[in-house]
């Protein structure tokens, strides 16, 4: 947590203001005509008084403690951003997110229906898979048909039992893989320590690998980045694909993109993959719910 500053009332007053005047009315009951959350809506979604939070609109509160910034925060539907920007005018630097964003954006959803030549799929700061086209199902397996838990890259490669007797899907490098992982959840264990589903997702690696608690324990934080593998696949058979990894600004996620060199046999696999995988299932999955 940062030093405590001075409180900005002036400036903190009209963004509230400003936040709860643009929600709309459809967001709040579609019967509603009039734009905006009412004052006492936004006290009672933020769990404090309707003149607590008056006085803050009025430029005359005192200084809202950080557990009544989150619950602005949430009444408002503030971004990342916003709920940084209100932290800061309340004179109370913000502490980390709460945990690793789940949610992505309906641009990054489009951009994966546009690579139908490409398998790509969305991950979290965890590793869990967020999002895939259809190409990027066929060629690891089929997302939609696994349990949310079950959809952490981390716990398929050093708990979940192997696939038709491939590790990680075949891919020809899952001990390197597994090493880049590791360290990048130790890095993101440091930025988010109070989430409760990274530190259980720690505490089950720890528990069942004994490779990953050497990895685990070995505090390193670099990673090493495969620009090229190959998967055994059981259908098409090897399949070897040019790796890149983006990240997406302001998520803390990573799209993941797969493509063949062209002309290649595996281009052809590909293409036939994609005709098998659209045959069973959707064009873009984005599974959040548990089962």
């Amino acid at each position: 947590m940062g030093r405590l500053g001075t409180v900005n009332r002036p400036e903190l007053a009209a963004f509230l203001r400003s936040r709860r005047e643009r929600i709309t009315p459809a967001e709040v009951d579609p019967r509603r005509r009039t734009p905006g959350l009412r004052r006492e809506e936004v006290a009672g979604l933020a769990f404090i008084s309707i003149e607590y939070y008056t006085r803050l609109e009025q430029a005359r509160g005192p200084r809202p403690s950080r557990e009544v910034l989150t619950g602005l925060a949430r009444a408002l539907r503030l971004t990342d951003a916003e709920r940084v920007h209100l932290h800061h005018l309340a004179g109370a630097p913000p502490g980390p997110p709460p945990g690793p964003a789940r949610d992505v954006r309906p641009s990054i959803l489009d951009l994966l229906r546009r690579l139908p030549g490409a398998a790509a799929f969305v991950t979290s700061a965890t590793y869990e898979v967020l999002a895939w086209n259809d190409l990027a199902a066929a060629l690891m397996e089929d997302f939609s048909a696994v349990p949310r838990r079950e959809r952490n890259l981390l716990r398929r490669t050093f708990l979940e039992p192997d696939l038709d007797g491939r590790r990680l899907y075949g891919v020809s490098d899952p001990d390197t893989f597994g090493r880049t992982a590791t360290h990048h959840l130790r890095a993101a264990a440091a930025r988010y320590p109070d989430d409760p589903e990274l530190n259980a997702l720690v505490t089950d690696l720890l528990a069942g690998s004994a490779e990953f608690a050497r990895l685990w324990h070995s505090h390193d934080v670099s990673a090493q980045h495969t620009l090229r593998k190959t998967f055994a696949h059981p259908r098409v058979g090897p399949v070897t694909v040019n790796c890149d990894v983006l990240d997406i600004a302001n998520q803390d996620q990573r799209m993941v993109i797969y493509t063949a060199d062209p002309g290649s046999p595996s281009e052809e696999a590909l293409r036939l993959l994609a005709v098998i995988g659209t045959q069973r299932m959707d064009a873009v999955h984005q599974k959040s719910s548990s089962r």
